[in-house]
């Protein structure tokens, strides 16, 4: 099948990042620190692997941190050149972004995810678009969004990101109704945002998306859904019923949920682990706090 190559992504950064105040009130969420590297580094560094080279970012008021976060720094690197510091000369230089890879726009309104994606219509144009949430961060041995690219080759459409919950935290989720089982790649025949009860499986959605521009079609209607906001998950649906070529995509690896602070906590252990230079110090930590713990009870 011959399909048009991915080349942009929308990352979705204008939320107020509620859930870690006070951090937030003058950190943007997306800056925070996940052992060395603030969320939006893995999430880039994700796309960047994915063959991705315009990356447009949702914004709000706010936000500057984070727009300056990508923006060159001479008089830190001639410090650091000046030092001899080679290595974190080396490490800065993957923050920056090329002349014309990074554009920002301005979300006004907390309108809903599908809102936000709306709001970059201008600069994806007639493409097909990554979406890639911050929040959502995955180990994984291949990128989860080359994982995807490269199943979207074989199918066109739009591709989700999907993975397996407990059947008793799918009310947290919207979920997959699945019409055709292939092993890795499903077909989709609905999507139940947060269902109350009876979900129609077990497969979850997570913030990783390959969509047409079909779907800015429907956003361009401006339909309000759940939470009365304008839902992502409802054009995509809509591409369901009128085009049915809606996949969901198991893809291999962890993701650990960056949104919540228990989240965060879990993904700083596991990436901590996973550090050759932080390995052994930390995991004694670790087994000494839980000795503790043992101890006290």
């Amino acid at each position: 099948m011959s399909t048009k190559k991915v080349t942009k992504a929308v990352f979705p950064v204008a939320g107020m990042g509620t859930r870690f105040l006070p951090a937030t009130k003058s950190v943007p969420k997306e800056i925070l620190s996940l052992v060395d590297r603030p969320l939006i580094q893995y999430a880039i560094d994700e796309a960047r692997a994915a063959g991705i080279e315009e990356f447009i970012f949702v914004t709000s008021r706010g936000k500057s941190a984070l727009e300056d976060y990508f923006d060159v720094s001479p008089t830190l690197e001639a410090s650091l050149k000046a030092s001899g510091k080679d290595e974190l000369l080396q490490i800065l230089g993957t923050t920056n972004m090329d002349d014309g890879r990074i554009a920002y726009v301005r979300q006004h309104r907390a309108l809903g995810l599908g809102h936000a994606v709306w709001c970059a219509r201008r600069l994806i144009g007639d493409e097909p678009f990554a979406v890639m949430l911050p929040d959502d961060v995955i180990a994984a041995d291949k990128p989860c969004l080359q994982q995807m690219v490269e199943a979207y080759e074989e199918t066109g459409g739009n591709v989700v990101a999907a993975m397996e919950v407990p059947t008793e935290r799918t009310k947290s989720y919207g979920i997959l109704d699945v019409a055709e089982d292939m092993g890795d790649m499903v077909r989709v025949k609905a999507m139940v945002e947060k269902p109350k009860s009876n979900p129609p499986s077990n497969l979850a959605v997570i913030g990783r998306y390959i969509l047409t521009p079909e779907v800015l079609n429907t956003l361009d209607r401006q339909e309000t859904g759940a939470g009365g906001e304008i839902q992502l998950t409802d054009a995509i649906a809509r591409e369901i019923e009128t085009s049915n070529n809606v996949y969901g995509f198991r893809f291999k690896g962890q993701r650990y949920d960056c949104g919540s602070k228990a989240g965060f906590l879990q993904a700083t252990v596991a990436f901590g682990l996973a550090r050759d230079d932080l390995r052994d110090e930390f995991s004694h930590f670790l087994t000494d706090v839980v000795a503790a713990q043992k101890l006290a009870q």
